[in-house]
């Protein structure tokens, strides 16, 4: 086998339908487009979600709530996580970069740390946000934090 006689499976491929080539083809005259009426004439298109006058669903879905446009979405990290983190890789700081590296973090994304869990190593932590109880859990262990 090599490049000059390569074919296609035995049934994997079609003609495609070759319309307005004559009567004798099956699909001449009106060329499958019917007779009369605008989708029979050249450069109509129906608009984006239209079901030929029946109500669209986009309308008949109800509508509910509102997307606030300025809402500021965080990336939650918990301090479970920060001190199994501390304890896998001995950190004594732990900051976006760090955060990042581990896969907690993207490039774009603004963290915030959650009170979940228990804290137990004293670190500096740098992050976007804090809950108050996380602040309070960092503060008790013995740490600080740094807002960025």
């Amino acid at each position: 086998m090599n490049l000059s006689n390569l074919k296609p499976a035995e049934g994997s491929t079609k003609n495609r339908k070759r319309i307005g080539r004559g009567t004798g083809s099956g699909r001449g005259g009106t060329s499958t487009r019917g007779h009369k009426g605008a989708g029979s004439r050249s450069g109509t298109s129906t608009k984006v979600g239209f079901e030929g006058g029946q109500m669209p669903l986009q309308r008949r879905v109800p509508k509910v709530g509102f997307k606030n446009p300025n809402r500021v979405e965080y990336t939650g990290v918990n301090l479970d996580v920060l001190q199994e983190l501390i304890e896998k890789y001995t950190l004594t700081k732990v900051d976006f970069a760090t955060l990042k590296e581990h896969g907690l973090a993207s490039r774009n994304d603004l963290v915030k740390i959650l009170g979940r869990g228990e804290l137990k190593a004293k670190v500096e932590v740098e992050a976007h946000a804090f809950t108050a109880t996380a602040q309070k859990a960092i503060e008790a262990a013995g740490g600080t934090i740094v807002k960025l």
